[in-house]
């Protein structure tokens, strides 16, 4: 069985606290796109097989779909195997979610083939316990995530958008990121809020990431890619999550097109272009 497996990105991401525990209180609008992996499921007697063709990504418990259907397994005290194909679509270590989204998939694609029959509440339980974006990607397509990214609110009819998204050639560490943002260690209260959004113009009015400055400072090209976006009609550009993806939002698919067809001569070799919408 053929399952996909979307990207995400962060229209919002204000990182509230650092807490007791290490990790980031976040406050986020999160939005799966079109971009996607594909995981291809087929039964075998025992044991968990992962293939990543064409990927130097580990096929063992250390690859989040490996642990993802381990988890499952245990759970329901399913005493047989699975051969997993993934084929990656997605940059890796980009900003844009992929390997929680593979997890989050392959949750939900063994709940099916399987026949679990476990909740989408018992999904994400057992997703929370392989990464912080799986249970958004459980969840569904559109989501105000706070805490950690485990508490998720739907935000239903948001407008639809089209994207063009620039991977840089080189890679960003989230927990450098996380690391060298400045943030005092406090209990307080999330009390924060974001309007509604009824036309285009208004997600493009909220676009902002805590993090962009951290990166900006570690990589400033990223700056550059931002305004090569809105250069060629972009409404408004962000970078995703903790980088270095940064993606424009435009009017429509045609305005989209002609954009990336541009900004790939431009970048020729130092990044990969892609076209995407939300889902």
């Amino acid at each position: 069985m053929h399952w996909t497996a979307p990207a995400k990105i962060n229209l919002f991401l204000k990182v509230l606290r650092k807490r007791t525990d290490g990790y980031h209180d976040i406050f986020s609008l999160m939005q799966k796109i079109s971009l996607d992996d594909e995981l291809i499921f087929s039964s075998r007697p025992q044991g968990i097989v992962l293939h990543c063709p064409g990927t130097n990504l580990p096929t063992d418990k250390n690859n989040l779909v490996v642990r993802a259907a381990q988890a499952i397994f245990s759970y329901c005290n399913y005493p047989y195997g699975m051969e997993i194909t993934l084929v990656k679509k997605i940059p890796m270590i980009a900003g844009l979610g992929g390997g929680s989204s593979d997890a989050a998939t392959t949750l939900m694609a063994l709940n099916k083939i399987c026949s679990f029959k476990l909740k989408k509440n018992e999904l994400i339980k057992i997703g929370s316990k392989i990464g912080a974006d799986v249970p958004f990607f459980i969840f569904g397509n559109t989501a105000l995530a706070s805490g950690i990214g485990d508490k998720l609110k739907h935000l239903r009819n948001l407008p639809h958008f089209n994207l063009v998204l620039i991977k840089p050639n080189f890679d960003l560490s989230t927990k450098k990121v996380y690391e060298n943002l400045n943030l005092r260690l406090t209990r307080g209260k999330n009390n924060y809020s974001i309007p509604p959004f009824l036309k285009l113009g208004d997600i493009v009015q909220v676009l902002q990431n805590d993090l962009e400055s951290v990166s900006l400072e570690m990589h400033p090209e990223l700056a550059d890619f931002k305004q090569m976006l809105l250069r060629h009609g972009a409404l408004g550009a962000l970078m995703s999550g903790s980088g270095p993806t940064v993606f424009g939002i435009f009017r429509n698919s045609k305005e989209a097109k002609k954009a990336l067809e541009i900004i790939e001569k431009e970048v020729s070799g130092q990044c990969k272009v892609f076209l995407a919408k939300s889902l």
